[in-house]
């Protein structure tokens, strides 16, 4: 009973062994990380376009259920900017701008949604899907992403309200064309915001900056009245925890909201894995990928009915979850507590916070999203990488949030099948003096045997790639200065033969077959070597011509003889 326990509340299996110096640790980083959570779940309400109190309640029961299921010891749950973003695309294409209520029961429908999918993707262990979504995709999306964020902010910081749009140029023209407008007092208060912000990252990166500028903010208006001379404020803030509701159930708008909520489903949760995985290397400890979409999925769906919208794990609350000492999801369990006496006994503090200092936060926070240091990366290592990270970065800007996405992964799958579909191919020869095959066109002192073609085929054979490596062996042949009489294929990088490698090895055997030419196998994989079995393919080789290396057939074959002159991929 308590081993089952333990499996379905990983929190308990945390705390065996916890003493009371890892208890205290886990204290103090939930209050810490609380701290920072509560200004910055505000803000990324206000870019999800909701009211900023359903930032706190985001970050109440959703975390708590995480921390009770999740098998990572230090992820913070709650809003990001990312994942509001998304809402705010999502449902802003589904209700008005001046339906605030409506919104927020939008969000909350699409909270359910996301929850349910990341729940069944976990009960189903499909979370492999997350690897379509590429790095470069994703630093592209990223990318394009905190630029759009940062100008949904503009108008908060400059005090004029600006049409919404997802278009970063349209945001950009309308805010130069109202440049006269501007609140220099809002201006004043944002600036400031973010020189504190980005100064105390730089010298003082364990205080509590994002609580800091909050208190300043608020003072400042309170005392000054800044608010009657047009600072915007949060205003009145429900005090109390969120009534249980039902989200509106329509058909229309959960067919409307489908695209936003996988991919809210799929980029939230690739967000928190990633999170999650690399605090977990830190410690020593394990991530279960799976069970992490079930803490995920039912966070959200436990949220959905208390008037939230979709959460998922951070980073910078993570790092400083781990940096103060959090070991176990207790420390998720005392934040939401903190949260939670927040919105019973302190909401009344909000009322003089100035909208322009929570769209600072989120500005300093986004700034770290645009991936130039991974651009610079990429150019260097893999151009086609860069390719798809612009192409993402452009499609994102250009065309939404969502079709940015799909736009990139379309891309990558697409690539990958591309170059999946032309394999490098190896002619190996034999180094001087050894008995290891190497690539010709590498190593130019190897040594080919005449009338014998040795070659590594580094692929699957799948039905993409088939003709091309019959028309490779037709050129490779042809470069050959002696007749072919021998056919060496090193197969131990061949993974898998689908129905119709099977069916062209099946030609290419009956070809060769013909011409007198014989064909050998060299470290050819089990599930490769069972599925050339049952096709009965390896009897008409034969078991004397499936070997271990290249050089045990070729021993067979005759001993070497001057260097043939042959192509091929290097």
């Amino acid at each position: 009973m308590t081993s089952m326990l333990r499996r379905y509340l990983p929190l308990l299996d945390q705390l065996r062994g916890h003493d009371a110096r890892a208890v205290k640790g886990d204290v103090l980083a939930g209050l810490t990380t609380a701290v920072m959570l509560i200004p910055q779940a505000m803000a990324y309400a206000m870019l999800a376009g909701l009211d900023p109190i359903i930032g706190l309640y985001a970050s109440t029961l959703p975390l708590a259920i995480y921390s009770l299921l999740g098998t990572s010891r230090q992820l913070a749950v709650g809003p990001v900017a990312m994942v509001s973003l998304l809402v705010a695309s999502g449902v802003g294409a589904v209700a008005g701008a001046d339906q605030p209520g409506q919104w927020a029961a939008l969000a909350a429908l699409l909270m359910l949604m996301v929850g349910l999918m990341q729940w069944g993707m976990g009960l189903l262990r499909v979370g492999f899907l997350v690897k379509f979504l590429s790095h470069p995709v994703i630093a592209g999306f990223t990318s394009a992403a905190a630029l759009i964020i940062g100008a949904s902010q503009l108008g908060q910081v400059m005090g004029v309200k600006l049409a919404q749009s997802h278009y970063v140029h349209e945001t950009l023209l309308e805010a130069l064309r109202r440049v006269g407008e501007i609140n220099p007092l809002t201006l004043g208060i944002s600036v400031a915001t973010m020189v504190v912000l980005t100064a105390l990252k730089r010298l003082a990166p364990n205080f509590p900056r994002f609580l800091l500028v909050v208190v300043l903010g608020t003072l400042a208006v309170w005392g000054l009245g800044l608010h009657e001379r047009g600072v915007a404020i949060v205003g009145a803030v429900p005090q109390g925890l969120p009534t249980p509701a039902l989200p509106p159930l329509r058909w229309e708008a959960v067919s409307a909201l489908l695209p936003a909520a996988v991919t809210i489903a799929l980029v939230g949760f690739m967000e928190s894995i990633s999170v999650a995985k690399a605090f977990a290397r830190q410690h020593g400890d394990e991530v279960d990928a799976d069970q992490e979409l079930k803490a995920l999925g039912l966070a959200n769906v436990a949220g959905a009915f208390f008037q939230a919208y979709p959460v998922t794990g951070g980073f910078s609350r993570t790092a400083v979850n781990a940096q103060a000492g959090a070991r176990s999801g207790l420390a998720g369990l005392v934040t939401a507590a903190a949260v939670a006496i927040t919105l019973l006994f302190l909401t009344p503090l909000f009322h003089f916070l100035p909208k322009g200092v929570l769209a600072a936060i989120i500005l300093t926070a986004v700034i770290g999203l645009v991936e130039v240091k991974e651009a610079r990366h990429l150019w260097h290592v893999s151009r086609p990488d860069l390719a798809l990270m612009g192409l993402t970065f452009v499609a994102t800007l250009g065309l939404g949030i969502e079709q940015g996405i799909l736009a990139g992964v379309a891309a990558s799958i697409l690539w990958f099948v591309w170059s999946m579909s032309k394999p490098h191919v190896a002619v190996l020869g034999r180094l001087p003096g050894t008995e290891i095959y190497r690539n010709v066109h590498r190593y130019k002192e190897a040594r080919c045997t005449p009338g014998v073609l040795a070659l590594r085929i580094d692929a699957p054979l799948f039905f993409a790639n088939t003709a091309f490596l019959k028309r490779t062996l037709v050129d490779l042949e042809g470069q050959m200065d002696q007749p072919l009489r021998h056919l060496v294929v090193d197969a131990k990088v061949i993974a898998s033969v689908d129905a119709q490698g099977v069916t062209v090895l099946g030609e290419l055997l009956d070809d060769y077959g013909r011409r007198g030419v014989q064909v050998w196998l060299s470290g050819v994989r089990g599930p490769v070597r069972d599925v050339l079995g049952h096709a009965g393919l390896l009897d008409r080789i034969g078991p004397e011509h499936v070997v271990e290396r290249v050089v045990d057939a070729v021993r067979q074959i005759e001993p070497p003889g001057p260097r043939l002159v042959a192509g091929g991929q290097g």
